[in-house]
């Protein structure tokens, strides 16, 4: 148990160091305002474990023959950006920590949006939350699948079952319904209609910068 406590510091340092290492490299802190001190702060503390996933996501990437490190999206952003990456399901962007995965072709207005508006939050969520949103976030997850499977197996054969999964699983849960409503793009077209959320949970980041 001793030596359990006494390591955690360790990895912690590791970890921390690492993330500076290649932060450092890449430049992705602004230090030129205080939300860059900040994250950097919540990086190597709060959300370490997170930061420690994202390490994960550089490491996929260097294997990769170009994973698209985009400078010009992580470039004192207080975070990573890479176009591709580690990817879990086509078109689908994933954010695992401070490092967003999958953003897809960069110069489509859109894909640029879905980092700023969207993924940008996750990363945000992450900060704020550290080790509580990956339980938080998976357990909404389990539960949507778990509520998604009852209502197939209660006989709704009006959408495909994929459909239903994601909708409760994956569409309903809070932090995408805050994400999509930053985005300026809720209801999303994969949701069923009528199910669920009918109206963005905050204003749009479109909005708000009107």
């Amino acid at each position: 148990m001793i030596g359990r406590l006494v390591g955690l510091p360790v990895v912690g340092a590791v970890v921390g160091a690492a993330n500076g290492t290649v932060a450092g490299a890449r430049q992705i802190y602004d230090w030129s305002r205080p939300v860059g001190f900040l994250a950097f702060a919540l990086d190597s503390t709060w959300a370490l474990p997170a930061t420690a996933a994202s390490l994960a996501c550089h490491a996929t990437a260097t294997v990769q023959r170009d994973a698209g490190f985009s400078v010009g999206l992580s470039r004192r952003r207080n975070r990573y950006v890479y176009a591709r990456g580690l990817r879990f399901r086509r078109g689908f962007a994933i954010t695992l920590g401070n490092t967003v995965n999958g953003a897809g072709d960069l110069t489509v207005p859109r894909r640029r949006k879905l980092v700023t508006d969207h993924e940008d939050v996750h990363v945000w969520q992450t900060r704020w939350l550290g080790p509580l949103f990956p339980v938080l976030y998976g357990g909404w997850l389990v539960g949507g699948g778990l509520v998604a499977t009852a209502a197939w197996l209660a006989g709704r054969r009006d959408a495909p079952f994929t459909r239903l999964l994601d909708t409760y699983a994956y569409y309903l849960n809070p932090f995408e319904w805050w994400a999509y409503s930053r985005d300026d793009h809720w209801p999303p077209s994969g949701k069923l209609e009528g199910v669920g959320w009918q109206r963005p949970c905050v204003a749009s980041f479109t909005g708000t910068r009107a």
